[in-house]
């Protein structure tokens, strides 16, 4: 089962492994990007996927005939300029 959370500045969203389903983009100006890494803390060592400027009222399903994309140590999201965006994920 999926949870799902909406943010609008960096955050951990998971503190252990699971999968990165999809992201829904409400808001995004200001020179937006989002960064998301697998790291149950602050650190951005193992990246997920790298920097990219989003677009704001879309979607972004994941590799949704796998299920999603896996990680192993957490879901840390990194954002930049004003972005508001819905993480799904297990």
């Amino acid at each position: 089962m999926s949870d799902y959370r909406n943010i609008a500045a960096t955050t951990n969203l998971k503190t252990s492994a699971g999968k990165l389903k999809g992201i829904f983009v409400s808001a995004a100006s200001s020179t937006p990007t989002i960064t998301i890494y697998d790291s149950a803390t602050t650190t951005t060592t193992k990246t997920i996927i790298s920097v990219f400027t989003p677009t704001a009222a879309t979607m972004y399903p994941l590799m949704p005939s796998e299920g999603g994309i896996f990680f192993s140590n957490g879901l840390y999201v990194v954002i930049s300029g004003t972005v508001a965006a819905t993480f799904i994920y297990e």
